[in-house]
């Protein structure tokens, strides 16, 4: 029995592998935020709430390449619609899992801070994928979160909620836009044009 065009499209960007992944970045995720106790201090959350977004969509991320980047550009369908339902699907099910570990007591750094976090942290991606292809598409994502986590403390500015919106608490209006632009350009422009393809 031959596979159908979805189940070829899944397969073909590992779709499998990058759920297995998200399942098990969830469950790293829930280990990390009990071995911390961040059910008594939601500082001690900021470890999860900003590697844990990092690591699914470096996930993510992987399952934007194509082998046949040539033949997507020539189909006779245009492919955008099914590179946005992907990235939708994966931003959602990453949204809806890595909450699950920060879903205790106080929210300073809860499931808002998380799913604006996975909402960011795949924009930077996917707009990565568009400018360096999947493979190093995790370089830019990777780059501004080791900058924050390591050197957030010695920062200051009115400005700090919207560049620095990773850290912020979860209901910081600014932090929010920052990450809603950050997916909606990045996650439009990867749609649109797809991840460029490597030599």
């Amino acid at each position: 029995m031959s596979a159908t065009g979805p189940v070829l499209y899944a397969r073909s960007r590992a779709l499998p592998q990058t759920v297995a992944a998200l399942a098990a970045t969830t469950l790293l995720a829930v280990w990390a935020a009990h071995a911390l106790d961040s059910y008594l201090d939601p500082e001690r959350r900021v470890p999860v709430v900003a590697l844990a977004p990092l690591v699914a969509a470096t996930a993510i991320g992987t399952s934007l390449h194509s082998a046949s980047d040539e033949l997507d550009r020539t189909a006779v369908r245009p492919w955008w619609r099914r590179r946005l339902i992907h990235l939708l699907a994966l931003t959602a099910l990453a949204g809806a899992l890595l909450p699950l570990a920060v879903l205790s007591g106080a929210q300073t750094f809860g499931a808002p801070a998380m799913v604006r976090n996975v909402l960011g942290c795949v924009g930077l991606t996917a707009g990565a994928a568009v400018l360096l292809g999947a493979r190093l598409s995790w370089l830019p994502v990777f780059a501004y979160v080791s900058a924050m986590y390591l050197g957030i403390s010695g920062l200051r500015g009115t400005a700090l909620p919207v560049w620095a919106w990773l850290l912020e608490p979860g209901a910081g209006p600014g932090a929010w836009v920052t990450a809603a632009v950050l997916f909606t350009v990045g996650g439009g422009a990867y749609a649109v044009k797809g991840a460029r393809g490597t030599p």
